[in-house]
């Protein structure tokens, strides 16, 4: 690649301006300061460039940087690191810290950041695809990197976002807990995507939608059947949380072969636009063939891309749910027997939690579906506690030395 065009990205990239009102996003400082290459993966503008900024200010070394989704890069292969490194040097001197945002788009980019690696170097990594970052960090790098993915807001960081602050004392003020709630049905609506939840432009979540299905599915996965991909999505989005075979989910979009659902679903996955959770069972086996439950990264996606129906805002709130447990870190299952539970989680090998999901508990038909199916799953895991999660109702229930928790989302997810 031309050194002089290189030169001149490498430039205008320093000459970014990058918004000092973004929110710093959480990350631990063992992380930035391990031997170990850094990966941080996520959904396309959910802040990982942004998070890496915000770790370069950190750090004395900050020159070698290079964003690779650039249209002037098109043309960089794995031959062209070289050129790079020596171009950093000569425009910048000797340093050994390294910035890589969105390199996968390099083919064959792991052998580089090996060889910086194996010289002692400390290497920053961002990506949007995931497998296709295990796949070349597993081959190449397996023991010399660690991952850390990113999501669009939580509701806390929302709520710092908008410079908002919620002291202990205010949940239990009646107006107080108005401004909470109201804040929680605005992020519902917003999701957590920063520059959406700031401009709140349509088509800024549009162009964002586009990027993802044409850019991080379609082109990188070859794909050309725009029309069963699009008709995919907009089930899925309109039936967030349902249960969903490869085999049903073929005969809604009208494709003859389930394994092409399979294959579509991975993709999706792959570029972080939705996620499934596994029926859990202790068979391997028998958790890859049941029926999947599909989510979402961002709630606001979901509102736009899906067919809004009766009862979208129990969806909603298991959507907005599973994304915390997510960004806590949780190895999530469901529970189905005789009866359904939404979310139970899995620690060291063992089931220690069960969450219910359900908007109101107000009915009496809601309120016994709901307890009957925690209610079971406690039993059947040996638990002697569970949630329900609700958009505004609190209550505590024991039943044969057990409690049932019922908790407000806007309180579980500020961590109350």
């Amino acid at each position: 690649m031309d050194r002089i065009l290189l030169k001149s990205v490498i430039y205008d990239q320093r000459g970014l301006q990058w918004d000092s009102q973004f929110l710093e996003r959480g990350i631990s400082e063992s992380l930035i300061s391990s031997d170990e290459i850094l990966v941080i993966t996520g959904v396309r503008r959910c802040g990982k460039s942004t998070l890496l900024q915000q770790i370069r200010n950190k750090l004395k070394e900050k020159d070698y940087y290079l964003n690779f989704d650039d249209d002037r890069l098109i043309q960089f292969t794995v031959d062209d690191f070289q050129d790079l490194f020596e171009v950093f040097i000569e425009l910048f001197g000797k340093q050994q810290t390294f910035y890589f945002d969105e390199i996968q788009n390099i083919k064959g980019w792991e052998r580089f950041v090996r060889r910086l690696y194996d010289y002692g170097n400390k290497v920053f990594i961002t990506g949007s695809n995931a497998t296709i970052l295990s796949r070349e960090l597993g081959t190449h790098l397996t023991g010399r990197y660690i991952s850390f993915e990113l999501y669009p807001f939580s509701f806390k960081e929302f709520l710092a976002f908008k410079d908002i602050t919620i002291k202990d004392s205010e949940i239990y003020s009646t107006e107080s807990r108005a401004e909470i709630i109201k804040h929680f049905h605005q992020y519902t609506a917003s999701g957590g995507f920063p520059l959406y939840i700031r401009n709140q432009n349509i088509q800024y979540l549009k162009s964002l939608y586009e990027s993802i299905l044409y850019r991080d599915i379609m082109v990188r996965n070859n794909l050309t059947n725009e029309r069963e991909i699009l008709e995919l999505v907009y089930y899925l989005a309109s039936n967030v949380s349902k249960l969903s075979s490869f085999n049903s989910l073929a005969k809604i979009v009208g494709i003859s072969n389930a394994s092409t659902i399979k294959n579509y679903l991975t993709f999706f996955q792959n570029s972080y636009l939705i996620f499934h959770v596994n029926k859990f069972d202790y068979s391997l086996k028998k958790q890859i063939q049941n029926p999947k439950k599909i989510y979402f990264i961002d709630l606001a996606l979901v509102n736009r891309l899906g067919f809004s129906f009766s009862d979208n805002r129990g969806r909603t709130l298991e959507n907005l749910v599973f994304l915390e447990l997510k960004r806590r870190g949780k190895n999530i299952y469901y529970h189905r027997q005789k009866t359904e539970c939404d979310f139970i989680i899995k620690e060291l090998n063992k089931i220690n939690q069960a969450i219910q999901v359900s908007a109101s508990l107000y009915e009496k038909n809601t309120y016994d579906r709901e307890l009957k199916g925690l209610k079971e799953t406690m039993e059947y895991y040996k638990l002697d506690s569970g949630l329900i999660i609700t958009e505004n109702e609190e209550d505590s229930i024991e039943f044969s030395g057990k409690q049932i928790t019922i908790k407000p989302a806007w309180k579980w997810l500020l961590g109350y």
